[in-house]
């Protein structure tokens, strides 16, 4: 890079490219997302912005849910003696199931689990030290999965076996999760339902992950240097403010199998991403099909194997 470094963050928000807009990756008039505000005021410049915003917006949220909430059942850690430690309150509106494995609530201010009407929560392992978190109508958490607050959860969505939320989390509604996902908003109808990492990201309407498909968020020698996340785009470089940035995916992008992206992916709408793909950090799309196709290509190195063709094996 031997240009000039702009701060992002020091910008007006006029002078933001396109590229690291919101509206450039989501389209929330074709595709209403109920936590659209979240991408508006002080998160409204960039969508780095909205990445730093996720956690207090997480919370805000889901302590407005619980206190709107009426006619539900309410229980405390008494409840659970034996597979529970802290204090804490569960809210259960009509139909909610809650059958957890274990629940850590907060050390001296209680922690609270809200579940819409027809949620369950079966076999899961529930963290409520360090926030509040709220699961919307017919979702269901199946055990094995570990949830930690803040988190929202919105309506209608299949939390899978292994799936691992570390708090300032958001999921709307119709989605499917299996994977690992920190400081994250995954919009409606989203579909990571295999082992995948998510953290510092933004995942627009029915984005997907193929199967081990996965985000870096942190350079690889930050131990070393602690240095924020810079991208270029047209000659330009931006130093994002984070050290950590995962992948921005615009409205309905999809990752294949087995690929990886570097910190600082942004991926614009109807980006269709081939299997085994390492994605460096930049922009791509939108409306582009990105190949890795090696064979064809010669980027696959081919070598004899020497070995004793005479020794048992």
């Amino acid at each position: 890079m031997g240009h000039d470094v702009t701060n992002l963050l020091e910008l007006a928000p006029a002078d933001v490219p396109a590229e690291l807009r919101a509206d450039y990756y989501f389209d929330f008039d074709a595709h209403p997302f109920e936590h659209a505000e979240l991408f508006r005021g002080k998160n409204a410049r960039s969508v780095i912005d909205t990445i730093a915003g996720i956690g207090e917006y997480a919370a805000a949220q889901v302590d407005r849910i619980i206190t709107n909430v009426k006619d539900a059942d309410t229980w405390d850690q008494e409840r659970f003696e034996g597979r529970s430690c802290g204090r804490f309150t569960v809210v259960l509106e009509e139909g909610a199931v809650f059958e957890p494995a274990y629940v850590v609530g907060g050390a001296e201010q209680a922690g609270v689990l809200h579940l819409g009407p027809g949620a369950k929560v079966l076999g899961a392992n529930i963290w409520l030290n360090e926030g509040n978190i709220s699961i919307g109508a017919g979702s269901m958490v199946e055990p094995g999965a570990g949830l930690k607050g803040p988190t929202l959860v919105g309506r209608d969505n299949e939390i899978r076996q292994g799936s691992y939320f570390r708090g300032n989390v958001i999921l709307g509604n119709g989605c499917t999760v299996r994977g690992e996902i920190k400081n994250a908003v995954l919009m409606d109808r989203c579909d990571y339902p295999h082992p995948s990492y998510l953290g510092d990201s933004l995942c627009g309407y029915r984005s997907h992950f193929g199967n081990q498909a996965t985000s870096a968020n942190l350079k690889v020698f930050d131990i070393v240097e602690r240095k924020n996340i810079a991208i270029e785009l047209d000659g330009r470089t931006y130093d994002l403010g984070r050290r950590k940035v995962g992948i921005v995916m615009g409205d309905c992008s999809q990752v294949g199998c087995n690929s990886v992206s570097d910190p600082g992916v942004f991926l614009a709408p109807w980006v269709i991403v081939y299997q085994l793909t390492r994605l460096k950090k930049g922009f791509y799309g939108p409306d582009r099909v990105m190949k890795n196709k090696p064979l064809e290509h010669d980027v696959i190195e081919f070598a004899p194997l020497r070995r004793d063709k005479d020794k048992p094996v």
